[in-house]
This record gives C-alpha cells, sequence and structure tokens, in this order.
C-alpha cells in the first residue's frame, strides 16, 4: 500500500492523542494510528502525519461478507470489517479505512 503524508489538521499542542484521548487505537506497522474523524493520525516529531484512509487490498483480492471470518462493526449506516487491525468499508470498487 502506497501512502502519501500529509500533516493532520491540528498540532500534537491542541491535541493529544493517546490512550485516554477518546479515538480508537490501531496498530500500524512499527507505529499507532489513531481514528480522527475519517482519517488516521499517526505522531510524527512535534505533528500528526494523515494516512490514507483507502485500505491495502481491493475488493476483488478479497470480498468483506457475512462468511469472511473478520469481525463485522455496524458503523454509520454501513458495515466495517476489523481486518488485520484495520477496519474496512466498501466503497465502490474498494475498501475504505475507518
Amino acid at each position: 500500500m502506497s501512502t502519501t503524508e500529509t500533516h493532520a489538521e491540528h498540532t500534537v499542542d491542541e491535541h493529544a492523542h493517546g490512550d485516554d484521548c477518546g479515538h480508537q487505537k490501531i496498530e500500524h506497522g512499527d507505529h499507532v494510528d489513531y481514528v480522527h474523524g475519517t482519517h488516521h493520525h499517526a505522531l510524527h516529531g512535534d505533528h500528526y502525519d494523515e494516512h490514507e484512509s483507502q485500505a491495502e487490498h481491493t475488493v476483488h483480492d478479497h470480498r468483506h461478507g457475512d462468511d469472511c471470518g473478520h469481525e463485522k462493526i455496524d458503523h454509520d449506516g454501513h458495515a466495517d470489517y476489523v481486518h488485520d487491525g484495520h477496519r474496512h468499508a466498501l466503497h465502490e470498487a474498494h475498501y475504505d479505512e475507518h
């Protein structure tokens, strides 16, 4: 999966993500992402980077559904599926990460 790193809309001084910040924590490679709205924040020095929200696989690689073996979570009128620590939601011909 390729990612484009951009700086998040808030700094560490404005809002510090952590165990008690109220945002879902997701292990992501060698660091932790925090789900903040519809995007992910990852601490990078004195700021947060935003990680792309498109999932690492397409609907052609793996189709989520009732029998896919991943936990289903109802979310804002659709279903997310927990996949290797990430939450995938169907969006046209790909999955978004939530």
